[in-house]
């Protein structure tokens, strides 16, 4: 375990607040600094990280692998702050993109053309982890001239589909 200045704070304030839980039980001050000295990783671990791992939504960042995003569409998040930061698919043609993200998955609606636009192509990177999250995330490929020029990366709404 690394130890950070944000981990020893938070420790700290468990330990106050355990503190001063136990010192309304028993008012011996040893006893309480003592019991809260051992109370305080337990409610640390056990109790306020995992709590805090729910609410917040952090997630590990890996590096693009073509096999890992055709056979978990749902992780795909994981890989996406690499392939912007590196400009990876910028440049590559429609047959590239195509055989390293296989085929779009929907294309954009052209408003003005009133159809499907070829040159924006969309693709579903999955559900961020966290309690709150109602959005999935997704991605457009947007090309000129038959090559990617943008990433775009937004939030969708989750519908479910009545049966």
């Amino acid at each position: 375990m690394i130890i950070t200045p944000l981990l020893v704070v938070f420790l700290i304030l468990v330990f106050v607040l355990v503190f001063l839980f136990v010192r309304t039980i028993d008012k011996r001050r040893w006893l309480t600094f003592l019991i809260s000295l051992v109370l305080t990783p337990l409610v640390y671990f056990y109790m306020f990280y995992p709590f805090l791992n729910i609410i917040t939504p952090f997630h590990h960042q890996k590096r693009f692998n073509a096999e890992a995003w055709e056979a978990k569409p749902g992780l795909r998040y994981e890989m996406i702050k690499n392939m912007k930061e590196t400009d990876f698919l910028i440049g590559k043609s429609k047959t590239e993109i195509d055989s390293l993200l296989g085929k779009a998955e929907w294309l954009s609606w052209d408003e003005a053309a009133k159809a499907h636009d070829d040159n924006k192509w969309n693709y579903g990177l999955g559900l961020l982890p966290g309690a709150f999250n109602e959005n999935k995330e997704c991605l457009t490929v947007i090309f000129e001239d038959n090559k990617a020029v943008a990433l775009e990366q937004y939030q969708e709404e989750i519908v479910f589909e009545d049966e």
